[in-house]
C-alpha cells in the first residue's frame, strides 16, 4: 500500500509545470545523532514507503528524506503521507542544498541535477496500473480492484483507526472492531459522496489519505512527537509546538506553555506504594490546575482525575507498577474541546514506561512557597473564615458573611458543606458536610449571662487556615449588649482578625458564650480592642427553631488552660468559600 501510495502521488503531479532541475526538494522525515541510527531507522522506513534516502547533515546528524520532487510535490505528499499516518507528524519539507551528501543508497548521489525528472518517470513506469479494459478506473485514482488490494494490506489497528476516522466525521456509529462490514460499507460511501467521490464503498489510497488529513486537521500546529524523558521515565507523544520543557520538580517534570495556547503538560514520576499513590491523588485535588468539578476515580493500582472550569481542562492519570508510579497530566484551555480529546487520546495510547524514575532531590535547591506543591500553585479560597461543630453529625455555625457568594463551601479544606440555613437578621449560617464527619468535641452553649470583665477566649483560623490550626485570642467581655443596647450581642475587649469571624467566644469553663461577629461597614470605624459577638442564646434559638438540637450548660467552673485549648480546637473549624 505505502509504495503504490507514494508512487501515485507522484503521477498525480507529474503534469504540473515541471521545477527548475537545481531546484529539488525532499520530504525529511527523522534525523538521527549517529550513522548506525540513521542506517537503523531507513530499514524501518523502507517497509512503509519509497523513495527513502539517507543523507549526512553535518555537525554529527544524518538525515532521512523521501525524494527527490519539485517542491509543489514534496509539500502535497507530506500532508497526504501525514494524513495516512505513514510518516511521522513533524516532518517537513527541505531544499536539496541542506544536505551535505548522500550515504542511501549506496553509491546513489540524488542531489546533482535533473533528478526530479528521473524520479516521476521512473514511478510512471512502475505505476503497474491496468488497463481500462480491465475494469473501471476512477479519475485520477486507484481502480476498485487496486482499492481493495490495497485495504487489504492494512493491520487490524489500520483499518480500526479508520473507523475511527469515519465515527469522528459523522457517517459511522457502529463498533470499532476493524472488521468491515455492511454498516463500515455504507458509512464509507457516505464518506464518499460528501467528499464528490464516486460512492463505491471502498476507499482508495488517496481517500483513506484524504479522510486521515481531515480526521488529523485538528492536531495542526500541536507539532505531536514521540518523546523520551530519561529523567523521568517515560515515553510518549507530546505536543512540542506549543509546550515546552521547564524544569524538574519532583515528582513532575514541567513542560509549560512556549506560546499563546495556556497548555501544559506534566509527567508524574515517583517511587512509592499504594499509599502514596492515594496521598499523590488527594495532593493533586488541592492544585489550582484541577478544577473540583468533575469526575474521580481510584484503586489501589491507579487513579484519573478529570476537572474542569471556565477557564481550563485537566485530566490526570497515574498507575502504580513496580514500586514506581508514573503518569501524566494535560492541562488545556476550556472550549477546545475536540482537539484536546484527540490529544488526549494520542497521548494515552502512546504513553509507556521506560527504565528510570525522577530523582526526588533533582530540584533541591528550588526556592520553595507556602503557595506552591512540587512548582504547582495551590488552589486558594477566594476567602476564609471560621465556624465551630455543634453537633455529633459534623453541623458547623459560622457566620452569613462567611458564605456569601460562594459557589462552593468546605470544612477544613477537604470536606465539602451544603448551607442547609442562612439567617441573616442574626448573621447565622449552618453548613452540613456531604460526607460523614466525626468531631473531636462539640460546642457547649453557656446559658447564663457572662459577668463583666470576665475572660473569654476567641478560637479561630486567624490568618486564613496558613497556620494549619485554629488560634487563641484572649480577651474580656465589655458589655453585655450592643452599642445601639441589642441584647443579642455581646461587646468584647480584644483585637480580632478576619479570619477570627465566626469563630467561638469561650468563657474559662470551656462553654460558647457567643459567635465572633465581622466588623459591619457602616461607615464608622472603631477602635482595634472592640469587637462584638452573637451571644450563645441567640444562637440556640436559631438552632432550636430549625430543629438542631444543642447541648448547653450553667457550669462556671474554670477549666486548666491546656484543656481549654484542646477543647477551643476540637470544635473550631476552617470555612473555606470557593469561586
Amino acid at each position: 500500500m505505502a509504495r503504490f501510495l507514494l508512487t501515485l502521488f507522484v503521477i498525480v503531479f507529474a503534469g504540473m509545470s515541471p521545477a527548475k532541475a537545481q531546484q529539488t526538494f525532499f520530504v525529511q522525515i527523522e534525523a538521527q545523532p549517529s550513522l548506525a541510527q540513521a542506517q537503523a531507522s531507513i530499514q524501518r522506513f523502507l517497509s512503509r514507503v519509497q523513495d527513502v534516502n539517507g543523507f549526512d547533515l553535518g555537525n554529527g546528524w544524518f538525515g532521512i528524506a523521501l525524494g527527490p520532487y519539485a517542491e509543489e510535490q514534496a509539500n502535497s505528499i507530506l500532508i497526504n503521507l501525514q494524513g495516512a499516518r505513514l510518516i511521522p507528524q513533524d516532518s517537513y519539507v527541505e531544499p536539496s542544498s541542506r544536505y551535505v551528501r548522500q550515504f542511501w543508497p549506496v553509491g546513489a548521489n540524488l542531489l546533482s541535477t535533473n533528478t526530479v525528472a528521473a524520479s516521476t518517470q521512473a514511478a510512471q513506469q512502475n505505476s503497474n496500473t491496468p488497463s481500462a479494459a480491465e475494469e473501471t478506473t476512477l479519475p485520477s485514482d486507484e481502480t476498485i480492484a487496486q482499492a481493495r488490494a490495497s485495504e487489504a494490506r492494512l493491520t487490524k489497528e489500520e483499518r480500526g483507526a479508520l473507523q475511527e476516522a469515519l465515527q469522528w466525521a459523522g457517517f459511522y456509529n457502529g463498533k470499532i472492531d476493524a472488521s468491515f462490514g455492511r454498516g463500515t460499507r455504507n458509512s464509507m460511501s457516505r464518506w464518499q459522496d460528501a467528499n464528490r467521490f464516486e460512492p463505491t464503498g471502498v476507499l482508495t489510497t488517496k481517500q483513506r489519505a484524504e479522510l486521515f488529513r481531515q480526521f488529523n486537521a485538528v492536531l495542526e500546529g500541536l507539532e505531536l512527537r514521540d518523546s523520551i524523558d530519561t529523567a523521568a521515565g517515560i515515553s510518549m507523544k507530546l505536543p512540542l509546538g506549543v509546550v515546552a520543557f521547564e524544569n524538574y520538580d519532583p515528582p513532575f517534570a514541567h513542560y509549560n506553555s512556549s506560546g499563546n495556547l495556556n497548555a501544559r503538560v506534566l509527567l508524574i514520576s515517583q517511587t512509592g506504594d499504594s499509599g502514596t499513590l492515594r496521598g499523590l491523588y488527594e495532593v493533586m485535588q488541592t492544585l489550582a490546575i484541577v478544577p473540583p468539578e468533575g469526575d474521580r476515580s481510584i484503586s489501589s493500582e491507579e487513579f484519573t482525575l478529570f476537572g474542569a472550569n471556565a477557564d481550563l481542562t485537566s485530566f490526570t492519570q497515574a498507575s502504580l507498577e513496580d514500586g514506581e508510579i508514573k503518569g501524566f497530566s494535560l492541562i488545556w484551555p476550556t472550549g477546545d474541546e475536540e482537539r484536546r480529546t484527540r490529544l488526549l487520546n494520542e497521548m494515552r495510547i502512546s504513553f509507556s514506561r521506560v527504565e528510570g524514575v525522577l530523582d526526588p532531590n533533582s530540584n533541591a535547591n528550588a526556592a520553595e512557597s507556602i503557595d506552591l506543591i512540587s512548582g504547582l500553585l495551590v488552589r486558594k479560597p477566594i476567602k476564609s473564615r471560621s465556624g465551630f461543630y455543634v453537633d455529633g453529625n459534623g453541623t458547623v455555625v459560622t457566620t452569613a458573611q462567611a458564605i456569601g457568594e460562594c459557589k462552593r463551601v468546605t470544612i477544613d479544606e477537604f470536606h465539602e458543606a451544603e448551607v442547609v440555613l442562612v439567617d441573616k437578621d442574626s448573621d447565622v449560617a449552618v453548613l452540613k458536610p456531604k460526607s460523614k464527619l466525626s468531631p473531636l468535641d462539640v460546642a457547649t452553649f453557656q446559658s447564663l449571662i457572662p459577668r463583666l470583665n470576665s475572660e473569654i477566649a476567641v478560637s479561630g483560623y486567624s490568618y486564613g487556615g496558613l497556620l494549619g490550626a485554629p488560634t487563641l485570642t484572649f480577651g474580656s467581655v465589655a458589655d453585655t449588649r450592643g452599642l445601639n443596647g441589642e441584647p443579642s450581642f455581646n461587646r468584647l475587649a480584644l483585637n480580632a482578625l478576619e479570619g477570627d469571624a465566626g469563630g467561638p467566644v469561650l468563657d474559662n469553663s470551656g462553654a460558647v458564650i457567643g459567635m465572633l461577629l465581622t466588623e459591619k461597614s457602616d461607615g464608622r470605624k472603631l477602635p482595634d480592642e472592640v469587637s462584638f459577638s452573637l451571644n450563645a442564646d441567640a444562637i440556640s434559638s436559631v438552632l432550636t427553631d430549625r430543629g438542631f438540637d444543642v447541648t448547653s450548660t450553667e457550669t462556671r467552673e474554670a477549666i486548666p488552660a491546656e484543656r481549654l485549648s484542646d477543647r477551643a480546637s476540637g470544635i473550631t473549624v476552617l470555612v473555606g468559600c470557593w469561586d
